[in-house]
């Protein structure tokens, strides 16, 4: 004989899944939210801005010419490259603090695109209407109006750069491990130096509003220190684009050799 549950109290009631009411950890329940976004863009772009300064940095070394590096001459820059494949040797294997530093980049790089663009999209939802009017662009600087493309730009730019110095070449003679001798190889090629240069000044645009930016979105802004953040994004994504675009300047000058 089937079971019935007549006469049961709350038999006719649904069942309810628990479960399925749980919460999801506070840091992503923050992350869905603007400040939350805001936040994530502005933390990684702090990084990301000191990677890039200590890229160039490093890059600088180029200009330095033959050096002794445990016991074999080579060039400055490359012994340069073989230190960072060996940071923390013998304590730790070689190339994984390096590939460690590489996956750090990358998850900031995807977190920094997800909170931009997802920033976008909740405008966008919030303002379904186009602006009627033309907006007062003299309230908006240059740098800010073109976040979007010069972001754009700085991510093909990577690819590329990638492609061209890290991985594979892109027509240049390139040899793994020869760092000097890639630089030169294709930054001698004038379509592949424009590249860089084209590149490297979108990157400074970007620079420019993100540093200027991220102070407010990390609610550090003040009126009074505004003329200190202006001079300090000026400076830093001024040095950093001109240390960037004078190297495949000073190539084709045949400054470098």
């Amino acid at each position: 004989m089937a079971q019935t549950t007549q006469g049961r109290p709350g038999a006719d009631a649904p069942i309810v899944n628990r479960g399925t009411n749980r919460k999801a950890p506070w840091p992503v329940q923050f992350y869905g939210t603007a400040v939350g976004k805001k936040w994530v863009m502005a933390l990684t772009g702090v990084g990301l801005i000191g990677f890039v300064f200590a890229h160039m940095i490093g890059n600088l070394k180029i200009y330095l010419g033959m050096t002794t590096y445990h016991g074999v001459r080579m060039y400055d820059i490359d012994a340069y490259g073989e230190s960072l494949r060996q940071l923390l040797v013998p304590i730790m294997p070689a190339t994984v603090i390096l590939w460690l530093l590489r996956i750090g980049l990358i998850v900031m790089f995807g977190l920094h695109i997800h909170s931009a663009y997802s920033l976008t999209r909740m405008n966008q939802r919030a303002r379904p209407t186009r602006y009627q009017s033309s907006r007062d662009y003299v309230a908006v600087s240059f740098a800010s109006r073109t976040m979007r493309w010069t972001g754009m730009i700085t991510t093909l730019y990577l690819v590329f750069h990638l492609f061209d110095l890290s991985w594979t070449g892109t027509g240049a003679t390139w040899h793994r491990g020869a760092v000097h001798d890639n630089f030169i190889a294709s930054m001698q090629r004038p379509w592949a130096a424009a590249i860089y240069i084209v590149a490297n000044l979108a990157i400074a645009v970007h620079l420019y509003h993100g540093t200027w930016s991220m102070f407010q979105s990390l609610g550090l802004n003040n009126p009074r220190y505004n003329a200190a953040r202006r001079v300090f994004a000026t400076g830093l994504s001024g040095l950093i684009g001109l240390g960037n675009v004078l190297f495949p300047i000073m190539v084709l000058a045949k400054v470098i050799k």
